[in-house]
């Protein structure tokens, strides 16, 4: 089969090549890729430090090619949504069935295949929030993928939304229209009291924004894209003065059950127009180059969708 392959000597470290196909285990179906996404953390973090020849991607969209010989999982044919540590920027695709929703007929795979990472991260972490109607909620790094997904969320759950972004001049407009009430620069500037927060960003951002919970508010830790260390100044882990009961959670994402029901759901208000994929970019997979140093540069402001063949 045709893949994207690790290749350090190759323009953005990627090369199309032909690698093995992939034998699925008896839980697994074998997916044709039609369409792959890029995530931020894979291609600035594990594609520099792969060994060469190795197939990566988590996200991937396409049809069921061979059903799970256990009988899970949906039969040949069907459209579905994938997720996986590796394996989703190549043709064919061995993927657990957990890991698998149905899509409806007719979508757009392309646009579906921004939500395994991006959209099944920002719904898991709302989760770990908690109910959202009526509460204040910030998310940091708003304009990537998950940050697009977790503030479309969070307003479609009643939550009042901060958006955190490094130019909320140039990116608010856009934010709005996802279903930001406010959009801030930093964390800083939010002056009430939150509920939770979806942090994207890690380092000084996430102590910040741990600052402006209220009691029993929860911060999620999802992103480390500001690249430094958390510092907790003294005092600021302290429980008086209306902070009492906070929480800094964090959880890994293939380690959650129930992900077929959630990448299904996704899939489905995506292909209704209900959710906004966040695609920024579009080409096809033998100019993965491109879309990997735009990401590298932060010059794309959510998902890059790379159509496979």
């Amino acid at each position: 089969m045709r893949a994207l392959l690790v290749d350090p000597a190759a323009p953005a470290g990627l090369r199309l090549g032909t690698a093995p196909d992939p034998e699925p285990a008896p839980h697994q179906a074998l997916v044709r890729v039609a369409a792959t996404s890029l995530n931020y953390g894979e291609v600035a973090s594990l594609v520099p430090g792969a060994a060469p020849g190795t197939v990566l991607g988590w996200d991937a969209a396409g049809y069921v090619e061979r059903a799970a010989a256990d009988g899970s999982g949906p039969p040949v044919g069907t459209p579905v949504v994938t997720l996986g540590e590796a394996g989703g920027w190549a043709e064919l695709r061995a993927v657990d069935t957990q890991f698998m929703g149905v899509v409806p007929e007719g979508a757009d795979l392309g646009a579906i295949s921004t939500i395994p990472v991006a959209g099944a991260s920002a719904l898991r972490a709302l989760h770990r929030v908690g109910p959202l109607l009526g509460r204040r909620v910030l998310v940091t790094g708003a304009t990537g993928g998950v940050g697009r997904y977790a503030v479309q969320l969070a307003r479609r759950g009643g939550a009042y939304v901060a958006a955190a972004t490094g130019d909320p001049g140039g990116r608010g407009e856009a934010l709005r229209g996802l279903g930001a009430h406010a959009v801030v620069g930093d964390p800083a500037e939010v002056d009430v009291p939150l509920d939770g927060v979806v942090d994207l960003v890690g380092g000084r951002q996430l102590v910040t924004a741990y600052e402006r919970l209220g009691a029993g508010g929860v911060l999620v830790s999802v992103g480390h894209s500001g690249g430094d260390d958390e510092h907790f100044p003294h005092g600021v882990l302290y429980g008086d003065q209306g902070r009492h009961d906070r929480a800094v959670v964090s959880f890994h994402l293939l380690g959650c059950g129930g992900l077929g029901r959630d990448l299904e759901w996704l899939a489905g208000e995506v292909a209704a127009g209900r959710l906004d994929a966040g695609e920024a970019w579009r080409g096809d997979w033998g100019d993965a180059g491109v879309a990997v140093e735009a990401l590298r540069g932060r010059r794309l402001h959510g998902k890059a969708v790379l159509v496979v063949g």
